[in-house]
């Protein structure tokens, strides 16, 4: 069992009386988290999963009647899946209205309706804990600092997905795990027909990882119109598969505007997705691996330590570009990622004079497990 950094988070929530909802991507151990957390809790659990048809049953017409025969002794309610379950945000209020010291644990794999419907009915009395891949630290604690730095190149190809961590065959489960993020939770999504479509995009963004993405020029690579390629893109965010970075823009008029990077959540998916598992030494993306590798993992920490902070990369029209930025507390901490050992990097004076009281750091694969950890 690996240790996940965020159950204690999960614990002291469910001890606030506060309904815990946890998102994320598929097989990312949501249910093994939750299963633990109800076995080692000594509470009597209710445990019900919202891809069985008689549990989304149970949620129909609810009464206050049902919901004592549905409830009945039990201390901790867990819902997996939640999001298959019509108006479920509405029947948790009438159940935490009717049980008000009953905790309850809720998984759901897509944000397609799920945070929309579980926010609105329960706004204060939700908290709302976010299940990555396993991250860098939570792989340190399970093996070792050394073991998991000498790991790189193969996290780096592989990923950390729980399943991909611990299989001796990795392209055989990562190959099932991306099959599950298209036809799983996307396409039963408004009933969306062109899988195709989809496949291709993804494809296209992974080949463009680490480069601005113009909806435009995606559109006339797969055949469609840039709008199409904007929604697919918004969905494929809610599945958990892609998340954007923006780009930063407040003081210079040649900072680029509306624009944005492409990055996978997992670099085992992404690599999954255009079937290449080469070694870093045999590949032309190693760059752009190392950039995603870096801000998927930095992603995870500051969620998991509660840093708040808004993420950007910077670029001009003169293509001056730094590859990441956090904006914490209103200063400006950039970062640029060399995964070559031999370039220097520097910071671009434009960008010094517009941002005076902005810290930069050179991360490479000497220094990375600062930025990490």
């Amino acid at each position: 069992m690996i240790h996940r950094i965020c159950e204690k988070e999960i614990l002291l929530s469910l001890e606030k009386r506060k309904i815990v909802h946890i998102p994320g991507p598929r097989q990312v151990g949501k249910t093994v988290l939750v299963r633990k957390i109800g076995n080692e809790s000594g509470l009597k659990v209710l445990w019900l999963n919202g891809d069985d048809a008689d549990t989304v049953a149970l949620f129909e017409n609810l009464t206050s009647t049902k919901i004592r025969a549905i409830i009945g002794y039990h201390d901790l309610l867990i819902i997996d899946e939640a999001q298959r379950i019509t108006n479920i945000g509405l029947a948790l209020k009438i159940i935490i209205d009717n049980n008000p010291d009953l905790k309850v644990l809720v998984t759901g794999s897509s944000a397609f309706d799920l945070s929309d419907k579980i926010n609105e009915p329960l706004t204060g009395r939700k908290i709302e804990v976010f299940l990555y891949p396993l991250s860098f630290s939570e792989l340190v604690n399970h093996t070792s600092w050394i073991e998991e730095t000498r790991l790189l190149e193969h996290r780096m190809i592989y990923g950390s997905y729980p399943e991909v961590v611990v299989s001796g065959d990795e392209k055989k489960v990562l190959k099932r795990l991306s099959d599950a993020y298209l036809y799983k939770d996307l396409l039963s999504f408004e009933k969306l027909k062109k899988s195709s479509v989809i496949v291709k995009l993804l494809q296209a963004l992974s080949l463009q990882l680490g480069n601005e993405v113009s909806y435009n020029e995606v559109g006339q690579t797969i055949g469609v119109d840039n709008q199409t390629v904007e929604r697919y893109v918004d969905l494929l965010e809610k599945a958990y598969v892609v998340f954007r970075l923006q780009s930063l823009s407040r003081n210079l008029r040649n900072e680029l505007k509306k624009s944005r990077k492409i990055y996978f959540y997992d670099n085992g998916i992404r690599n999954s997705l255009i079937a290449n598992f080469s070694p870093l030494a045999l590949r032309q993306d190693t760059g752009a691996l190392w950039e995603n590798y870096l801000i998927s993992e930095r992603r995870k920490y500051l969620d998991y330590n509660n840093i708040w902070a808004n993420t950007y990369f910077w670029r001009t029209h003169a293509q001056q570009e730094i590859d990441y930025i956090e904006d914490r507390d209103g200063i400006l901490y950039a970062f640029e990622f060399k995964w070559n050992r031999v370039k220097k990097a520097g910071i671009t004076k434009t960008f010094t004079d517009a941002y005076p009281e902005s810290e930069f750091k050179v991360v490479t694969p000497e220094n990375y497990t600062d930025f990490l950890l």
